[in-house]
């Protein structure tokens, strides 16, 4: 077995409401930075694990995700990562 570390982001799905992401928008176009159309704030996590190989990692933490870590009705998560630790 080898420790993997995977990222996983993790973000609002679109169209829902995200009241952080539009208060960051807010002040963005306050700040002068009119071309921002939209914000999604969300959560960035580093999962270590042990799995034989990195397709082995992967499979486990997306499971995780589709389980617990990310709400499947109001946000999608993107694996970023996957690296030998």
């Amino acid at each position: 077995m080898t420790r993997f570390r995977v990222a996983v982001q993790i973000i609002p799905r679109r169209g829902l409401l995200d009241p952080q992401g539009k208060t960051v928008r807010d002040a963005l176009v306050t700040l002068g930075f009119g071309s921002v159309s939209d914000v999604h704030v969300g959560r960035h996590m580093v999962v270590e694990t042990d799995a034989k190989d990195a397709p082995a990692a992967e499979a486990s933490v997306r499971a995780m995700c589709e389980r617990l870590l990310a709400n499947p009705v109001t946000e999608d998560f993107t694996i970023a990562g996957v690296v030998a630790a």
